[in-house]
């Protein structure tokens, strides 16, 4: 995602013509008339689209694992989008529940195969990062909601599902980069690809994290995943994001340069707040926008990037209101759109 923020002027015209294009599309067929709008809408704007995969490509492989990161590279997103946990030995793990869930999870095949696995999960806050690899999660936890996800193994991480840390991922970008069964155009994709970040602070359940953190200071979670991002040299290629917004404004309070998504649910948004912290980006539910909100947005110099698109109508409609990107599950349908 750019770092510099476009004119206000410029976006209230982008938010005009928006408004036209949506028009037009009325008088047109349901998908040809989607389409115009979202194609109208984009040349209005920067004319790149943000391809986000969610926790990697959870439509198409299991979440927040190495073969989901591979296989969103592979379809060509332009972000990896992750959750962020905090180990007992103070790392920072790559997962989006307070547990690794027996819906998600099960124990690796080299332990003890007469092992129950805890039908409550396993707290993410118990674990070292040795204990990962005492666990499998390449589960599909809703085979309904993701008809297409299965656990195949992948050509670079074969099937190596097991839960991994914030470092992991940065190594895995830049073996892609370097293999020689990905294709030139894939090669150069991941070498520019962008990360989302999300640090999963709950701020009704503080103990989730369980690091003292007061609201106000960065806690060691934020600490650690910014000396994560430093470590990788990543600093200009993240993006930290958090419905917890505290989180977002502690670390803007050591950090004046990272970038920062404030995530919302459905709440009336207050984006000039946002904007005044130190943020970049607005990302709320899809179904919470309009063409207004995402111009006003634009007005405080925020992108606006929705969550979670998954439908190819609902991902046009999404452009064609002047939405500059969105966070997909399946970013291969995102990835191919006109």
């Amino acid at each position: 995602m750019p770092s510099t923020r476009t004119p206000s002027s410029w976006h209230n015209l982008a938010g005009l013509l928006v408004v036209f294009a949506l028009l037009a599309a009325a008088c047109s067929g349901p998908d040809q008339g989607s389409e115009q709008a979202a194609e109208q809408a984009r040349s209005s704007g920067s004319g790149q689209l943000h391809v986000e995969g969610h926790r990697g490509a959870r439509g198409l492989k299991p979440e927040n694992t190495l073969p989901g990161f591979e296989t969103a590279l592979d379809v060509g997103v332009t972000t990896l989008e992750l959750d962020l946990h905090f180990l007992a030995d103070g790392q920072v793990v790559v997962w989006h529940d307070k547990s690794l869930g027996s819906d998600k999870c099960r124990f690796a095949d080299q332990v003890d195969p007469n092992r129950e696995f805890p039908q409550e999960g396993v707290p993410i806050a118990s674990l070292t990062e040795a204990d990962l690899k005492d666990y499998e999660c390449d589960l599909n936890p809703d085979p309904r909601r993701f008809p297409n996800q299965e656990n195949s193994p992948t050509q670079i991480y074969g099937h190596q599902y097991q839960p991994i840390t914030l470092a992991a991922v940065f190594d895995l970008v830049d073996a892609y980069v370097t293999s020689p069964t990905k294709t030139g155009e894939q090669r150069a994709g991941a070498a520019v690809v962008q990360f989302n970040i999300e640090t999963k602070r709950d701020p009704a359940d503080p103990a989730s994290i369980g690091d003292g953190f007061d609201g106000v200071n960065p806690g060691p979670f934020e600490l650690a995943v910014l000396a994560v991002v430093a470590a990788a040299d990543m600093a200009d290629r993240v993006v930290i994001q958090s419905f917890d917004h505290r989180s977002l404004w502690a670390i803007r309070s050591v950090d004046a340069d990272i970038r920062l998504a404030a995530l919302t649910v459905n709440e009336a948004p207050d984006l000039a707040a946002y904007a005044a912290g130190g943020a970049s980006i607005w990302s709320p539910n899809f179904r919470a926008i309009s063409p207004e909100l995402i111009a006003e947005a634009h007005a405080e110099g925020l992108l606006v990037i929705p969550w979670t698109v998954n439908d190819r109508e609902d991902m046009l409609a999404v452009i064609a209101q002047g939405a500059d990107g969105l966070i997909t599950d399946r970013p291969d349908i995102a990835a191919a759109l006109p």
